[in-house]
Order: structure tokens, then C-alpha cells, then sequence
């Protein structure tokens, strides 16, 4: 049985980390272990356990570009890419995001021995990070750690009340100027109901990326994204959500998107079609949001008007269900919660971020009971907004 550490392990590096005494990519330094909670990971973590990687053999690869399809890459793709001329080398891997409260973490499963090479110098080049990930534990970076509500060291990957939890075994920086920040071993992917192999990412070395960005555009075509990891952001480039968590993720549906520059985002128009609905709800009235969240919300809200509490519900203060953007309109800080339709602000004007918050307290118990969280539970309070956390039968 493998000995577990106490505590989380830490990477001091100076991409990483303000202060921590000017650690370089090429001379990685640990940290001592420092612990937010209990040291002992769930036993459930045996089940997810692989071999941990061997030694590193430089050289250490860049991480020039990232594939990303709502389907796993076939071989023949794979193959393509390899053959790219530019191309020094490429790995698969599975790829999606989960909600932890209203910010969206995009994560990874690999084989640590392989993707290890992509990773950030310092990170790659510390093996303890790669064996916490190979025991079952997760990596996550280090500007999460204030972001992500963390108990007992582990994360819940989603918003969802059956969401997996994952036992923290490193805070350390993971694939440099890329959107991945979390990474699990391969074996998690079928309990936290990923699309296998759905993702590659593609070193060109000392050549210029962008050759082989045009190559594999040519190669995907419409079946998934194809984004340079460089320092700006490209708006041109089609994006990929994959969202997983629990029940209410499997619910809601996939899809591609295109950004534009005002921060909202256009997903592709088949899976609107297919998951956004616009229909009249109790109180509010004409609400679009997604099919799978709107029988919950009308239930709620028929409630509330039989305890007769409409008036606790401000129609003309309501904030909207699906509206597809990111996060305070900015790229860097992923997809609203709002752009799968499944959330909804109410009363917006007395219920700002941050705040206590106005909202009537039984109303916030009957969405509960409906399968709605509630932001102003949260770390960082948004007692405006409520989301569906669970599927429940409506009769």
C-alpha cells in the first residue's frame, strides 16, 4: 500500500507564486507540506490508483496548441497530427469542466508519465506532484486555491449534489497559458463521466505554432476547437464546453462556441436548439432557459405562490436564465454558469456579490428542495443566483 503524505504539496515557483523566493522553471524547489485539514485522502481513491510514472527524461516539451472535441479523436487524427512536419510531439488525453460554485474549472485526465512533459518546467520536473496525481489525488493551481471552497483538502468537481470528490495532492502550475487548471489520472475519467480521449495537446518545439494550427483546423474541421496557447486570447478561434460534474451535467448538453468581443459567447445554434426552451413560469412569466432546469423551476415557483410568498419574488428585478457569455464578460475567467441555461437571478437590485442579501429565506428553502443551490451560501456571496444542483421528479 503506498504511504500517503501529510498535508498538500505545495510548488513554490515563480510563475506560481508571489514571494516564495525567486524559484526558476529550471531549478523547481519544492515546498515544505503544509496542510489545509485532514492529511488522510478518501479510501475510495484505490479504485483510480495507477502506476506512478518512472524518471524524467528530458527534454521537457512546450504546450503549443490544444485540440478539444465533444467526441474522443479518432486514431486517424491522432495520426494526422503526428505527421504534422512541425509537430515535435503530441499526447491525448480527456478534457471537460466542472462548476465549483459559479467559477468554471476546466480539467484534465492523463497519464502522468506522458503528459508530465508538457507541464510547466518546475512542475514537470518535481515527481512528487506527477505521484499524488498517479495515486488518485488532483493537481490544481495554485490561484484556485483561494478561488475553490476546500474541505478536508479535497475539491467536489461540480456543482452537482452526486459531483465526485477529489482529495488535493498538489497546488503546483500546470500547463503554462492554457485554460487546464486541474489535472487527474486517466482512471478518473469514467466516475466523473467524461468523454475519453477528447483532447490533444501538441508541442512544435523551437518552430512556429501557427503552421500547425492551420494543419489541424484543416484536420478537425467542425468537430471540435483547435486553440494556440499563446499569451492573447484568439476570439476567432471556436471554443469547446464540456461540461460533467454529476446528473445535472449529463442533463444539459455539450456544444462548441464562438467568443465575440463584448465577452458573450454564441454556442453552436444545434445544441440550442436541442436544450433551450422559452416558456411561461409562475410569477416571472416568459423565462429561456434550459429544458432540463425548467420543470424544477416552475415546481419552485408554484410552491412559493402556494405559501403564498409571490410577493417575495420581484418580477421586474429578474436577471435572466440562459444568457451565454463568460464570467464578468471575460475570457480568462471561463463560461457563466448562466451560458447552459440552468441558472437564474432574482431580485437582482438587493442582492448584489458579496452581500447578505435581501432574499426571503423560505424562499431559498423551497428552490433548495426543488434541487436548486444557493449562491448565498457561498465563500463569496451571490445571493441573486440560484442553479440547478440535482434532478428532481416533478409530478
Amino acid at each position: 500500500m503506498r504511504s500517503w503524505g501529510a498535508g498538500v504539496l505545495a510548488l513554490c515557483a515563480a510563475l506560481a507564486l508571489a514571494g516564495c523566493g525567486g524559484t526558476s522553471p529550471k531549478d523547481p524547489k519544492p515546498a515544505a507540506h503544509t496542510s489545509t485539514g485532514a492529511s488522510t485522502p478518501p479510501a475510495s481513491l484505490a479504485d483510480v490508483a495507477m502506476p506512478r510514472p518512472g524518471k524524467l527524461k528530458p527534454p521537457i516539451l512546450s504546450a503549443d496548441i490544444l485540440v478539444q472535441s465533444q467526441d474522443p479523436l479518432p486514431p486517424s487524427l491522432v495520426a494526422q497530427a503526428k505527421g504534422i512536419k512541425s509537430v515535435v510531439a503530441v499526447d491525448q488525453f480527456s478534457l471537460a469542466s466542472f462548476y465549483s460554485e459559479e467559477d468554471e474549472v476546466t480539467y484534465a485526465a492523463v497519464d502522468p508519465s506522458a503528459f508530465r512533459y508538457f507541464a510547466a518546467p518546475a512542475t514537470a520536473q518535481t515527481a512528487e506532484v506527477w505521484n499524488r496525481i498517479a495515486d488518485g489525488e488532483i493537481a490544481i493551481t495554485p490561484e484556485l486555491k483561494a478561488e475553490l471552497p476546500i474541505t478536508h483538502e479535497s475539491v467536489t468537481m461540480g456543482n452537482d449534489d452526486d459531483a465526485e470528490t477529489v482529495h488535493i495532492g498538489a497546488f503546483a502550475p500546470l500547463v503554462l497559458r492554457s485554460k487546464i487548471s486541474a489535472i487527474v489520472n486517466e482512471r478518473w475519467a469514467d466516475k466523473l463521466h467524461m468523454v475519453k480521449n477528447n483532447a490533444l495537446i501538441v508541442s512544435t518545439g523551437e518552430k512556429s505554432p501557427l503552421t500547425a494550427q492551420k494543419n489541424l483546423r484543416k484536420a478537425v474541421g467542425n468537430r471540435g476547437s483547435v486553440t494556440l496557447l499563446a499569451l492573447h486570447f484568439d476570439i476567432n478561434a471556436p471554443q469547446t464546453a464540456i461540461l460533467t460534474g454529476g446528473s445535472v451535467a449529463r442533463a444539459v448538453g455539450s456544444f462548441t462556441y464562438t467568443a465575440n468581443a463584448d465577452g458573450t459567447v454564441n454556442p453552436d445554434k444545434s445544441w440550442v436548439r436541442a436544450f433551450i426552451r422559452t416558456e411561461t413560469v409562475p410569477i416571472i412569466g416568459r423565462v429561456t432557459c434550459n429544458k432540463a432546469m425548467i420543470p424544477q423551476l416552475r415546481a419552485a415557483l408554484n410552491e412559493v405562490v402556494a405559501r403564498g410568498l409571490a410577493s417575495k419574488i420581484h418580477k421586474n428585478e429578474y436577471g435572466g436564465c440562459y444568457v451565454p457569455r463568460y464570467i464578468a464578460k471575460d475570457p480568462a475567467q471561463g463560461l457563466s454558469f448562466h451560458t447552459f441555461g440552468t441558472a437564474i437571478d432574482l431580485n437582482v437590485p438587493g442582492n448584489q456579490r458579496g452581500t447578505v442579501g435581501t432574499m426571503d429565506r423560505t424562499v431559498v428553502k423551497i428552490f433548495e428542495k426543488w434541487g436548486f443551490n444557493w449562491g448565498g451560501n457561498w465563500h463569496y456571496t451571490d445571493p441573486m443566483h440560484f442553479e440547478l444542483a440535482r434532478i428532481v421528479a416533478v409530478r
